[in-house]
């Protein structure tokens, strides 16, 4: 195993063991889990404070012209509706991928996580401070990000496909792709829809993701990408093996030779993981970084 492999492959092992004090009432949520839910519902909260500001900052502009535009007037915050929110963005992409399968999805097994993400979200909101996404913590969160993220794409979504009873769907890598990138990317799209984050009431709008060039959005493309990498690498499909020896037969592989051997899955994730910590950087340096500051300046 690479040198650089190694410490992810064990910081997931350590990561992924069951906690106190979830472990004294027979609940197996781990460390992982925990430090993804926190990372979600201050990352929502963000987004929601980022658009508050901008919202009040825009009725500012607006009162000042002479030919004032209606905006929606700000709407008393409900923790409802936040909670709302963020299960939704958790299960959102469950609850349209789930009767497509015909599988049950995993909020309708068992109550722990919903309840589990409701109290993070309940936590969260009694902070009395959160802080505003910039270069210096969105850049280390990256690789936190990338854990997190490599967990959903390589072990919780692909076994609703590949472990399925029907030949016809845990065998189709485009099933695969298809359900990677709409779990994954589901909830964000019903709650941008209806405005859940935005400081007024409930609104249809148009999600980011229509918006223009609102398909390079990382967080869009990396799932099915992601998913693909880790099954291409695991050999989960018939089809995933074959790419993989044609692949290397395109990087010179001797005829004759046999097949290659299948990644075992807890490398073939600290790939991933890297993978995704090197997309989430490259995105923080972009957002944040010294050109972001810089045109935002001129901007101003």
């Amino acid at each position: 195993m690479s040198l650089l492999l190694y410490p992810v492959v064990e910081l997931y092992r350590y990561a992924l063991q069951p906690v106190a004090p979830f472990t004294w009432f027979g609940l197996s949520l781990s460390t992982l889990d925990v430090v993804a839910a926190v990372r979600l519902c201050v990352a929502l909260r963000q987004i929601r404070e980022k658009l508050w500001r901008d919202h009040i900052q825009k009725t500012k502009t607006v009162r000042s012209e002479k030919d004032a535009v209606a905006l929606p007037e700000v709407e008393q915050r409900s923790f409802v509706r936040d909670a709302a929110a963020v299960l939704l963005v958790v299960y959102g992409g469950e609850a349209v991928t789930c009767p497509a399968l015909a599988i049950p999805p995993s909020f309708m097994l068992s109550g722990v996580v919903p309840a589990f993400y409701t109290a993070v979200q309940a936590a969260v909101e009694k902070l009395p401070y959160v802080p505003t996404p910039a270069f210096q913590n969105e850049v280390p969160l990256a690789a936190i990000d990338g854990m997190t993220r490599a967990y959903l794409l390589c072990n919780l979504i692909p076994p609703m496909v590949t472990a399925h009873t029907s030949p016809a769907i845990n065998s189709n890598p485009w099933t695969l792709l298809l359900t990677s990138l709409f779990t994954a990317n589901a909830g964000f799209f019903v709650t941008n829809l209806f405005s859940f984050f935005q400081p007024y009431a409930l609104t249809l709008t148009t999600p980011t993701e229509f918006l223009p060039y609102g398909w390079t959005t990382t967080d869009l493309w990396c799932a099915p990408l992601i998913t693909g990498l880790y099954a291409f690498l695991t050999h989960a499909q018939p089809f995933w093996a074959d790419a993989h020896n044609v692949a290397l037969g395109w990087l010179g592989r001797a005829d004759g030779v046999e097949k290659i051997a299948a990644v075992d899955p807890e490398t073939a994730r600290a790939v991933c993981a890297i993978v995704l910590a090197g997309l989430f950087t490259t995105r923080a340096v972009k957002n944040f970084g010294a050109a972001a500051a810089k045109a935002k300046t001129k901007v101003q």
